[in-house]
């Protein structure tokens, strides 16, 4: 089925998004294509590439990418290949490098991208151009100490595409005093929609999540639409716990959650000044890899820090079990797509958006 028949199905509000859309590869290179090369990606926070040298790599849409500051105290983003022949520049997910070197030749080159050397070229470098020789850069901007990159050279700034986003977090004052805590990546089986589906609704909470339902009001539960995001507060209960901490007298004294367009989750707990950050990235239409990263004001975790990480940890556990159950309903013939529920309109906006990218 291609593309447009399947978009033709989406018509009816009171349904989801076909089930096909979350197993079909053509879709998901179309999601590539028209979604995550043209929008804006968080890759890390400016105290990991603060200094000359230091540098961040990551994918997005199946290209790899590095991010580094330059000895003129740039930050830079260029596609982590040489362009000698395509090889993996940078293999490290995070260090600090006085030049970046390929393995494979052992072409050289400075921090702004520029050839530094080419062994194999060494009695020939005139044949060599300027074009052939640099890496190839692409867009990467820096807002609320936040690093984002963008494939699409002519995509519109960070603050134009997420103002919204980063406007709300300014009620945050610790933003640029965090530290990389830790970081993990799990591989998923399921269609990365799926993990935004389920983050975008909370009818589920009561019943997967009863540690979370314990410690937060349900009842002041709320979803707040953005023009890029959309925001999920929660208030802690008065008697609440995370472990053994108790939540009174801190820093962040309410649960804030941020969903960024298109893959992208922000989560602000109730402790001292904290992150968590997911980005996913599909593998195929039936697997996705969830990067999760920690951030906190003090790189060493208090003990409330490091229970609201056990905290957080038991939720995503309990949230990737459900969407792997889903995926398996998804590639079932039993049902052709779902039903929103009244409570519902995060879910809906998304799915929303899904089809206005696919068909512009």
């Amino acid at each position: 089925m291609s593309l447009q028949e399947l978009l033709a199905q989406y018509t009816n509000e009171t349904y989801t998004l076909p089930y096909p859309f979350y197993r079909d590869a053509v879709v998901l290179q179309e999601e590539r294509l028209k979604i995550f090369s043209k929008e804006w990606q968080f890759v890390g926070h400016v105290n990991q590439v603060k200094n000359p040298g230091e540098f961040l790599t990551c994918e997005m849409a199946g290209e790899p990418i590095i991010v580094v500051r330059g000895d003129d105290d740039q930050l830079r983003a260029f596609y982590n290949v040489c362009p000698h022949r395509a090889t993996q520049l940078e293999p490290q997910e995070q260090g600090r490098r006085k030049i970046l070197q390929c393995s494979y030749h052992g072409w050289t080159f400075k921090l702004d991208g520029r050839l530094h050397q080419a062994p194999n070229f060494k009695d020939h470098m005139d044949s060599l151009c300027e074009e052939d020789t640099c890496l190839r850069s692409i867009q990467v901007e820096t807002v609320a100490s936040l690093v984002f990159v963008n494939l699409d050279n002519k995509a519109q700034s960070l603050q134009e595409a997420h103002g919204d986003f980063f406007e709300d977090l300014t009620r945050f004052s610790f933003l640029d005093r965090l530290k990389k805590h830790s970081s993990e990546k799990r591989l998923i089986k399921a269609n990365w929609k799926a993990y935004i589906d389920n983050y975008l609704e909370c009818d589920h909470c009561p019943i997967a999540h009863p540690a979370f339902a314990s410690t937060f009001d349900m009842k002041s539960y709320t979803f707040v639409d953005k023009q890029s995001c959309i925001i999920q507060q929660a208030d802690i209960k008065p008697t609440a716990k995370m472990g053994d901490v108790e939540l009174q007298g801190v820093e962040v004294k309410e649960g804030r959650y941020y969903w960024l367009w298109p893959n992208m989750i922000f989560s602000i707990s109730p402790g001292s000044g904290n992150i968590a950050v997911t980005v996913l990235t599909a593998v195929d239409e039936n697997t996705t890899i969830a990067n999760y990263t920690n951030y906190f004001v003090d790189q060493e975790p208090s003990p409330e820090q490091t229970e609201n990480i056990k905290f957080v940890n038991q939720l995503r556990l309990e949230d990737i079990k459900l969407v792997e159950k889903a995926q398996i309903g998804f590639r079932s013939s039993a049902f052709p797509y779902g039903r929103y529920s009244p409570t519902e309109h995060a879910l809906r906006r998304f799915h929303q958006m899904i089809k206005r990218a696919l068909t512009e």
